[in-house]
């Protein structure tokens, strides 16, 4: 028999089926899913209205060339309209993040006629070779060198860092609002204003990677409006499709104007069922006011970890992110925690080295936030006995 190749460590559950922020194993248990595939179904599991789009897509046409018009890439680009940053005019839907990620590296090289990248420690990008390439984790990157761009990588958040580094040398900076797999480290208004303007001096573009923070899941549309910036290309993935694999590439008119035919492609780029997907969510995410509603239980959730903080000190370091983009860091490598909240029906993830992560669907309850911070606080206190036994035992 084929066996999987095992990238990822199995976290011993197989599932069977899902609805809005649940899911249940083949055993019948049901769990509040705090993970959604690295947040991607943030409209929730079968969401209907995503669902119904895409089966009466399949009935139409599910197969088509990017060359090839489109009812549905039409009514993408004219949904797409109502959410991207107003000067972001031109945009190329893909797969994936990575995708995305790259084509914004390759526009960025082509148009600047550069060749240098400024990263950031602790940055996750992608893991194809050019967006691992500003990926910072050395486990990520370890023996796949050399990488298509010259990078480097710069301490995030530190502004003075920045400014002695963005010269007329550096094609672009690219950059998360919060860092996502690097452990939910949030940039700071005056570091994300300074890269803007460190961009604009050298004349370097300035690539604000939104695949995780996008699209409502911090409580705002997308997540550098926190800071009044305007990236000259924007990259967006996961949950814009509702969970479907599509992702984009948004560019600023000047550089829009300035690709051409050949510049790139991809055979199932902006394909019918991705673009009804990605259309479907849109009206999801405006019709449902996403946006307030994760602005409202994001903050009850994270009033909730913060107390969670205030009476386990000895394990939880602090708080971290915004919206439903939420962890914990602990003051020690988590897999105990949660493989504990698993096994006690609420999956979430980890990010970086000490974050347990959050990432709920939009429409996660008050009654679900108590019950995964009810969890959360029996599994702490089950965590912190076993450590002092250990320490005693010691």
């Amino acid at each position: 028999m084929v066996k999987l190749i095992q990238f990822y460590s199995p976290r011993g559950l197989k599932l069977s089926r899902a609805e809005n922020q649940y899911v249940w194993d083949t055993n019948g248990r049901k769990y509040l899913d705090c993970h959604t595939q690295y947040g991607s179904i943030f409209l929730g599991h079968r969401n209907p209205k995503i669902t119904n789009a895409i089966k009466e897509q399949i009935d139409k046409i599910y197969g088509a060339y990017p060359a090839f018009d489109t009812e549905a890439k039409e009514k993408a680009l004219e949904s797409l309209s109502k959410i991207l940053p107003r000067k972001l005019e031109y945009v190329y839907m893909l797969n994936g993040g990575g995708e995305a990620v790259e084509l914004a590296l390759k526009i960025t090289r082509k148009i600047t006629g550069r060749k240098k990248f400024i990263s950031f420690i602790n940055a996750f990008h992608g893991r194809t070779m050019g967006a691992l390439s500003v990926t910072w984790n050395p486990k990520y990157r370890e023996g796949y060198d050399p990488f298509p761009w010259d990078v480097k990588f710069l301490p995030y958040n530190k502004v003075e860092e920045l400014e002695k580094e963005v010269d007329d040398g550096i094609a672009g900076v690219i950059v998360e609002v919060i860092q996502g797999e690097g452990g939910l480290n949030e940039g700071s208004v005056e570091f994300l204003k300074a890269i803007r303007e460190a961009c604009d001096k050298a004349g370097a573009q300035m690539i604000i990677d939104e695949v995780q923070t996008g699209f409502g899941r911090t409580g705002y549309l997308w997540a550098h409006q926190i800071a009044n910036v305007e990236p000259d290309i924007l990259v967006a993935g996961k949950a814009i499709g509702g969970g479907f694999p599509v992702s984009l590439t948004a560019v600023k008119t000047e550089l829009g104007e300035k690709l051409k035919e050949g510049d790139h492609g991809s055979t199932f780029g902006g394909n019918p069922i991705a673009c009804a997907a990605l259309t479907a969510s849109i009206q999801v995410l405006l019709e449902e006011k996403v946006v307030e509603r994760v602005a409202q239980t994001g903050r009850i959730f994270r009033e909730s970890l913060e107390k969670v903080k205030e009476d386990f000190g000895e394990v939880v370091r602090e708080v971290k992110g915004r919206g439903l983009f939420l962890g914990i860091e602990t003051r020690f490598e988590p897999t105990s925690i949660l493989k504990l909240l698993q096994d006690n029906g609420v999956i979430a993830l980890r990010a970086g080295r000490l974050v347990v992560r959050f990432l709920p669907p939009y429409m996660i309850s008050t009654k679900d936030i108590e019950y995964a911070v009810g969890t959360l606080r029996n599994v702490l206190s089950q965590v912190k006995e076993e450590k002092i036994v250990t320490k005693t035992q010691t």
